[in-house]
């Protein structure tokens, strides 16, 4: 079976999360779209057609995937799937060559014959394939489709459940000792046996499952409560993990996490608060940093996504931080805060601007000026060297273009900023 995973123009709306990597690969429950369908159906190859920029770093992360190869998918029948949609496992099993699924009117999956690709380019994929689809029957699909990061969170909390559910989990192997609690079914609870679990650690599946993975560390003080997942090679230091959490990979994590996605390779090792949050790849949040996700009057959160003010409609809303971001002692987000990459936020004793662009130096709400190119890709590479990982030559390249890419977006921001503060004085 052939699939190919695409972006339409909805993946505009996933910034700053999605400004390094397709939306295809954003996590949501234990993986990614991408992961999922990899997993669930019997792919033999696969495509992924996503943002041109995007291509370089995408190659040499996937080097299975045909990347933005027209002539690869004009081959053989291909499965294309938009990047959006997180499928139910029936829904994926019951898609069929002579339907198209749709969801809210927008079309999710289809099966391109080879004779209708030289219909498509890299850029119209939300133009064809509606037209495409009108030869199609007309499937209303399960699932869901998203529009923005804050619809990660929302819904990685029922996602955790069905993926425990998909893995088939059998017991754990490894014995988990007297001192370890475990509170709810030990069924929903499951622990790969290279994971250690020191004494005192609370494992409470009573609202939903719990997955460690292998080479995980839990230290003794720390509570887990499901349905959560914490990937492999991670430490959790003494942390309160509520519900809803999903930690990825080589991740470092201490204090309280509430409803949250660490997309990987995050340092947040010591005492603070986040929640309702997605925060992205080589990102390191300092001691007592905390993060809103509630407003004092309980009215619905705006989001700042690349400076245009979003209503969410939602009540709990975090942060939104892209990669290589790091944060000094005692950093206070604002309740809906969308961080960029690269961006270096200094605690001046105040909250933090909702809207950060990427390469951005701020002090508190005092300041905000252009953090320099060389001294942000020094600051990622130091970062990365620590968990021995390099900086590859396609990843400094994207990096450089994302700089001169969100200039104009800097610019405004800081151009908003002096007008605020001379308005203040």
């Amino acid at each position: 079976m052939r699939v190919a995973f695409f972006e339409d123009r909805g993946a505009a709306n996933f910034t700053p999360v999605a400004l390094t990597r397709p939306v295809f690969e954003l996590i949501c429950g234990q993986f990614s779209l991408r992961e999922r369908v990899l997993r669930q159906l019997g792919v033999t190859e696969w495509g992924a057609f996503l943002r041109n920029y995007l291509a370089g770093t995408y190659r040499a992360s996937e080097p299975e995937a045909h990347v933005n190869d027209i002539l690869w998918l004009s081959r053989e029948r291909t499965l294309v799937l938009n990047g959006r949609w997180i499928p139910t496992a029936s829904a994926l099993a019951a898609l069929k060559p002579d339907e198209a699924a749709v969801v809210d009117g927008t079309v999710v999956a289809l099966t391109l014959d080879p004779m209708e690709v030289p219909l498509i380019t890299e850029d119209n994929w939300d133009d064809i394939l509606p037209q495409i689809a009108r030869s199609r029957k007309i499937v209303q699909a399960r699932g869901v489709l998203l529009n923005y990061p804050w619809d990660l969170i929302e819904h990685n909390a029922a996602q955790l459940i069905r993926d425990f559910q998909l893995q088939r989990f059998s017991p754990s192997q490894n014995e988990i000792g007297p001192e370890v609690a475990i509170q709810g079914p030990r069924a929903d609870v499951w622990v790969d046996p290279t994971a250690v679990l020191d004494p005192f650690v609370v494992l409470d599946a009573r609202r939903g499952p719990i997955a460690i993975d292998a080479g995980a560390v839990i230290q003794p003080f720390t509570r887990l409560e499901g349905p959560c997942y914490v990937g492999k090679g991670s430490q959790l230091f003494r942390a309160n993990v509520r519900e809803g959490t999903t930690i990825g990979p080589v991740c470092r994590v201490g204090g309280e996490v509430e409803c949250s996605i660490l997309h990987g390779y995050v340092n947040k090792y010591h005492e603070g608060f986040l929640g309702h949050s997605y925060v992205c790849p080589w990102v390191n949040i300092a001691a007592l940093s905390t993060s809103s996700d509630l407003k004092s009057d309980y009215s619905p959160v705006s989001v700042p996504l690349a400076g245009e003010m979003i209503p969410t409609g939602r009540m709990k809303v975090g942060c939104f931080i892209g990669d290589h971001t790091k944060t000094t002692l005692a950093s206070l987000f604002n309740t809906g805060s969308s961080i960029g990459i690269m961006s270096l936020l200094v605690n001046g004793g105040e909250m933090m601007p909702k809207h950060v662009p990427s390469f951005s130096c701020v002090k508190g709400a005092r300041s905000i000026d252009e953090w320099s190119l060389e001294r942000a890709l020094h600051t990622a590479r130091t970062a990365m060297d620590r968990r021995r990982v390099q900086m590859s030559a396609a990843e400094e390249k994207l990096y450089r273009y994302l700089f001169d890419r969100t200039r104009t977006e800097r610019t405004d921001a800081f151009r908003r900023h002096r007008e605020r503060a001379s308005q203040h004085h």
